[in-house]
């Protein structure tokens, strides 16, 4: 059985790769990215493949038996066609099963929202394919937090507008076990998946931050208003408009859901706490 993981040069998908290799061999684990040589330190076969380019995807999976899906990081007007074109390929050639990395959110309420749409209609163009497949919502990732905190102990805070709300995160090394399994096993097929951790709020996330790391930051709500001018400035509008989105979906609850990660792997989904430790 060959495998294809598409953005194989991203996080997530580096360690999908990773994780698919430990399964069932790296000769069995065909990498797919826009960049090949970005994905050349994975050790296996790299294609390229490019969202916009249809004849990318004519070629990179030729031969696969299961292809995963990563959600693209375009515009959401743009990632709906965009994740067509592999869908499209995949039919095309043959492909018998596509798993999908989708997100949890809410659709209407917030900032992120034009994203999860965009998601909700590939995972409705998935489920309307013809194909055999399975989708995962994914959590928040834990390591941005992490991987800011020179910035966090800088400014002596951790600050958001997301207040009490819960949030259920996860880390990418959580993800590539689980899209590992929902790829290998056949009783996942036809299965929608929230892959999220414990909820916890920012509070708790400071917390577990100080405990691990012996820092003393404090959290901070702001409104979504200041935080929306803040990461606009820093990020440009896209991005500051993403991220302000995410934490004001957390805020309104969009993160704090059910987690289906046992299900998919056949295993608890590892603590907030255990996330930070093992960064």
């Amino acid at each position: 059985m060959k495998i294809a993981v598409t953005s194989a040069s991203g996080k997530l998908g580096a360690s999908i790769v990773s994780h698919l290799i430990k399964e069932i061999g790296k000769e069995n684990v065909i990498g797919i990215a826009r960049t090949p040589e970005r994905a050349e330190h994975l050790g296996i076969e790299i294609r390229k493949g490019d969202y916009n380019n249809v004849q990318d995807f004519d070629i990179a999976l030729k031969d696969i038996d299961a292809v995963l899906l990563v959600s693209g990081m375009d515009d959401p007007k743009k990632r709906i066609q965009q994740h067509r074109n592999v869908i499209n390929a995949a039919k095309n050639n043959g492909v018998k099963k596509i798993v999908y990395t989708s997100i949890v959110g809410d659709e209407n309420k917030n900032a992120f929202s034009p994203i999860v749409q965009s998601n909700r209609q590939t995972e409705e163009d998935i489920k309307n394919s013809g194909l055999t497949w399975v989708i995962g919502r994914n959590g928040i990732y834990i390591e941005p937090d992490l991987e800011y905190l020179e910035t966090y102990l800088k400014e002596g805070e951790i600050r958001n507008c997301a207040g009490e709300g819960k949030c259920t995160y996860t880390s990418r090394e959580e993800l590539g076990f689980a899209y590992t399994k929902m790829l290998v096993e056949e009783k996942h097929n036809g299965k929608t998946y929230n892959l999220v951790g414990e909820p916890i709020t920012q509070s708790q996330l400071a917390d577990y931050i100080n405990l691990v790391f012996n820092t003393n930051l404090a959290y901070n709500s702001v409104t979504f208003d200041a935080y929306l001018e803040e990461r606009t400035s820093e990020l440009g509008e896209f991005m500051g408009t993403v991220i302000a989105g995410i934490y004001e979906g957390i805020k309104n609850g969009a993160n704090d859901v059910p987690s289906d990660f046992e299900k998919a792997t056949g295993r608890p989904h590892k603590s907030a706490l255990d996330l930070v430790k093992e960064f």
